[in-house]
């Protein structure tokens, strides 16, 4: 079938899961498909989110910087006001890159209002999961340690830093560092009560944690060992900081990247009023969204399609939204997991094999594909497009020999069907998935490059994903004409291993 056109020149790449999705492989499909024409991909805008958001394109993972990188005909590289963002993490990020060729600065824009964060929210971040750990007795929440939460708790309470700030004074900026300092260390001693040991185990942490997450770059030269050291922030006695020394290495990171800090809003404008496209890419997916999922295993940014005007600073208008999948599910932290694979099946070993975060190197829990969680998200948050990934790792090996299951709804002990996610979380931790069945395939996906090269079973799974997620949308009521596309299926990791002409909705649904 011919793919339809985009209904809009603002296109948002957003997860309807719970992150983990493939969302930064969405970039070049949509950049190849618009190349050479009028309206072709010239911005791509991080639109949430900070360093904890970990995307792989083109074979480059990526934190902070937006997966446009690996399109070299894309003009623009921007990070909106909705995003924390730490200057030296923007330049462990670049240097690597811009070393293999890939170019960077010239592209990149920093909206003058996205949050500053440095080493005082990374140990906030790391002394409030001591806090809930040790002084509540409850679960660890599985935070990144990247210090995103604090640095929006700054924001709703007005003690913000923002990019603006590299522009101004260094005295002011120095002053406003010695305020958070001071506040950092006040709150984790008094209000977390970690114990000094704990402390000065936060710096061995942060610093064991960037020398590998760095380690390619520091391999290649383009960064120094020592600049990874948290230790140097650590004042001589334990719930004591360096503000000065913050101040001054966050003030050098900063002030370098002057050239690249302005107004996102009216570059946006602009590349809108040639006539170009422009995507917003998201950081964490519908379900972690700080009001829509379930507190506290959420992120502290708004996740879905309505915040890409808010961090871009546009007005309002139509926007055309891609969710997308993966074709079963993987969670990190504690999150009620309910289609979590049994331990042992071996299904689920073999895909563990597969899944460890982008930007924390964390095992993801694996789990059957939950079609309530994805119908939910095209019910209450919209998209027009799909685009499912990994399809290819469902196919039998080692001992798998399986059906695979879709969750199709959520029953309770009494045998009451839910629909939809309940918002209460103490009714959705009592429910039980209900699958439905759909046989495997032994044969090797990665090849395909039509829809019709699959085999049966694969085509037929494809159709039960997709028809389960729409009766879930629209559950009780008439489908609408116009039906979500499912336009892009990955069944590799490569560029080249995604389907592109996957039947009409109305087509796959029959399949099922």
């Amino acid at each position: 079938m011919s793919l339809l056109p985009f209904s809009s020149r603002l296109i948002a790449d957003v997860g309807i899961s719970l992150g983990d999705e493939g969302k930064g492989r969405l970039i070049p499909e949509i950049a190849e498909e618009l190349r050479g024409s009028s309206s072709a991909v010239s911005v791509v805008l991080k639109v949430n989110g900070g360093a904890n958001s970990g995307h792989t394109a083109g074979g480059i993972k990526l934190n902070l910087l937006p997966a446009g990188v690996v399109e070299r005909e894309i003009f623009h590289l921007a990070i909106g006001s909705g995003v924390v963002a730490d200057p030296r993490k923007i330049w462990w990020e670049t240097l690597p890159l811009e070393k293999k060729g890939y170019s960077i600065l010239p592209r990149l824009l920093i909206d003058e209002r996205t949050l500053v964060s440095d080493v005082c929210h990374r140990i906030l971040d790391l002394a409030w999961e001591d806090y809930r750990v040790n002084q509540l007795k409850e679960e660890p929440r599985g935070s990144t340690g990247r210090g995103i939460t604090p640095a929006y708790l700054e924001e709703v309470g007005q003690w913000q830093i923002t990019f603006a700030d590299f522009l101004a004074g260094k005295n002011y900026f120095a002053r406003k560092i010695s305020q958070r300092a001071d506040r950092a260390v006040r709150t984790i001693q008094h209000v977390c009560g970690v114990s000094p040991e704990a402390w000065n185990g936060f710096f061995e942490k942060l610093t064991e944690a960037e020398l590998r997450a760095n380690a390619e770059g520091i391999a290649m030269g383009a960064i120094k060992p020592e600049d990874v050291d948290f230790r140097q922030f650590r004042g001589a006695r334990p719930f004591t900081l360096d503000a000065d020394r913050i101040a001054h290495v966050y003030w050098e990171a900063g002030t370098a990247l002057a050239r690249n800090i302005g107004e996102v809003r009216e570059l946006v404008l602009s590349e809108l009023r040639a006539g170009h496209t422009v995507i917003g890419e998201f950081g964490q997916a519908f379900w972690l969204d700080k009001r829509r999922g379930f507190s506290p295993n959420v992120t502290a940014s708004h996740t879905y399609t309505p915040e890409f005007f808010e961090s871009a600073g546009i007005p309002v208008q139509p926007v055309h939204t891609f969710g997308v999948a993966k074709a079963y599910d993987t969670k990190v932290g504690t999150h009620t997991f309910l289609t979590q694979i049994e331990p042992g099946h071996p299904l689920g070993e073999k895909l563990k094999r597969l899944e460890f975060g982008t930007s924390t190197g964390r095992q993801r829990m694996v789990g059957w594909y939950d079609a309530v969680e994805k119908g939910d998200a095209l019910r209450y948050g919209g998209f027009q497009d799909l685009m499912l990934n990994k399809l290819d790792a469902l196919a039998y090996g080692g001992e798998w020999r399986g059906d695979l299951l879709i969750c199709t709804a959520y029953e309770d002990a009494s045998g009451r069907r839910y629909a939809h996610v309940p918002r209460n979380e103490a009714v959705r931790k009592a429910l039980r998935p209900v699958y439905a069945k759909y046989p495997g395939w032994s044969e090797d996906l990665s090849q395909a490059r039509r829809f019709a090269e699959l085999p049966a079973n694969a085509r037929r799974y494809v159709g039960g994903m997709v028809k389960s997620l729409i009766e879930v949308a629209y559950a009780g009521e008439p489908w609408p004409a116009e039906l979500p596309n499912l336009r892009y299926l990955g069944v590799g990791a490569l560029p080249s291993q995604i389907i592109k002409d996957v039947p009409a909705t109305r087509e796959l649904v029959a399949l099922a």
